[in-house]
């Protein structure tokens, strides 16, 4: 996998201090839409983005940004949207599986990103920047983030027991009470043929037959009555935060507001965490002035120190190898981001690497079968 080699060089903290030049003044945009809508998933994530991205370029350009929250929908969507020839958003914050499959069926721009994106402080070209996580035509890398688990740490029925890994969750005698799972495939199958006895190397090998399918389910099966299943990534927080759930599954970033920001009595687990990409893409069917637009703003958005910017926010590792000795202390706290981000080493040592290839050839069909198996 790209992602797999890649991931080392383009995300290492170096501990020598650099000290990046200035950005270009990114030029006027002519011609261009003076309104845009940027889709991505709501809460601190996109608390993240509007304090690194979008406010300082409506500052700078006069553009006045809507902000949706749909992106977990995007890919139904935008089909929908091409279908009626009415596409009404500018730039969507999407997974690097869906960027593919949206590349694949003709619903997002390729890009160029040596011609397109920003050159990094030194003159090394944007696709040598982002490297192998330009891992699409039409995707522009922002984050890597990574779903894992957190849980309270008050919980008296469970008498002093600490989960220590992934299969805490389907331990229900040990750890009893209302777990958090998001509502669909993702993660949960591989979580659950990881504590099945499936090796990592061999999941998605075992996923692609029926029966590997059949056993995840199985699993996930045994703890059925004890979920509560979530869209949004900020349902888990809420619960736990409610003592709803116990334990359950978002993005680190979530877990890292829950912990550090709102001083829940809340901890997490790194271990098996879930390695993904996210990032922007561009919507086909757009005018001259809003395709325009929407290039003006990711070239902008996606630069070396916007997102290192964005690491002042959320605990998620910038996609550019330039932006990573740039990440610093949290905005408000601060703290040191650094050892908060799943990149971290000490946070590293047992990862799962999601594999975004497998999952954009088959995640219509294992959407099906999930919906279906969760409706019996």
């Amino acid at each position: 996998m790209k992602f797999t080699a890649g991931l080392a060089s383009a995300f290492a903290l170096s501990a020598v201090a650099m000290v990046a030049t200035a950005a270009d003044e990114l030029p006027a945009c002519e011609d261009c839409a003076d309104q845009m809508t940027i889709v991505s998933w709501g809460g601190a994530y996109s608390n993240s983005q509007l304090q690194a991205y979008h406010n300082p370029y409506s500052e700078m350009t006069g553009v006045e940004i809507v902000n949706d929250e749909s992106s977990a929908e995007a890919v139904a969507k935008l089909r929908a949207m091409n279908e009626a020839n009415n596409v009404t958003w500018d730039v969507v914050d999407v997974v690097a599986a869906d960027a593919m499959r949206l590349c694949d069926e003709g619903l997002a721009m390729e890009i160029d990103a040596d011609t397109q994106l920003a050159a990094a402080p030194d003159g090394t070209p944007a696709s040598e920047d982002f490297g192998d996580l330009l891992v699409s035509d039409c995707f522009i890398p922002q984050i890597v983030y990574s779903t894992t688990l957190g849980y309270r740490t008050d919980v008296a029925e469970w008498n002093g027991a600490v989960p220590s890994d992934v299969c805490a969750v389907f331990d229900t005698e040990t750890f009893p009470g209302k777990r958090s799972l998001e509502k669909r495939p993702i993660n949960n199958v591989e979580w659950a043929l990881l504590c099945d006895g499936v090796a990592k190397e061999d999941v998605y090998d075992v996923l692609s037959t029926d029966e590997g399918v059949a056993q995840a389910l199985a699993k996930l099966d045994t703890i059925r009555d004890d979920v509560i299943w979530w869209s949004a990534g900020a349902e888990t927080p809420q619960l736990l935060a409610d003592s709803e759930a116990l334990l359950g599954s978002t993005y680190n970033g979530r877990f890292f507001s829950l912990i550090e920001e709102q001083k829940q009595p809340v901890a997490m687990l790194w271990d098996a965490q879930v390695f993904d990409l996210d990032g922007w893409i561009i919507p086909t069917g757009l005018d001259e002035a809003r395709t325009a637009r929407a290039l003006h703003y990711v070239k902008f958005a996606t630069d070396t120190q916007r997102l290192a910017d964005q690491s002042k926010y959320i605990s998620y590792g910038p996609a550019r190898a330039s932006s990573a000795p740039l990440v610093g202390k949290h905005a408000e706290l601060g703290i040191d981001m650094a050892p908060h981000m799943p990149t971290d080493p000490n946070n590293a040592k047992n990862t799962f690497l999601y594999n975004y290839e497998w999952w954009a050839d088959n995640r219509d069909d294992l959407d099906a079968k999930f919906q279906t198996w969760l409706s019996q």
